[in-house]
């Protein structure tokens, strides 16, 4: 697992469904995919920026704190390691998309 962090049993992060991303990002909310730049060139949700889970210490400064961040991955699974990360470096609004890529229908 990234980071060296596991789940938290009482999380510090939302979820929602994948196809209810757009509630989740509000009015200035960051969404952010994060599985591997080969996985996201089969496609992703419009608007995401692609930080792979791995390189997301590297990468904090590209996040702003005080904006919601969405969390996506293939399944959800990645994007819950990256919620706990953030989640513990102070980001207070973090929710992950359940079901991930799998689940996601770009019609609803």
């Amino acid at each position: 697992m990234p980071f060296g962090l596991s789940f938290n049993k009482t999380k510090a992060w939302n979820e929602v469904l994948v196809n209810d991303y757009r509630r989740a990002l509000g009015d200035n909310g960051q969404l952010i995919d994060v599985r591997e730049p080969g996985e996201v060139t089969l496609g992703t949700i419009p608007g995401a920026v692609n930080i792979p889970v791995g390189e997301l210490p590297n990468r904090l400064g590209e996040l702003d704190p005080d904006r919601p961040v969405v969390l996506l991955c293939r399944s959800g699974a990645r994007s819950g390691q990256a919620a706990d990360y953030l989640s513990a470096r102070g980001f207070a609004d973090v929710t992950n998309l359940t079901g991930g890529m799998l689940a996601y229908n770009p019609n609803t």
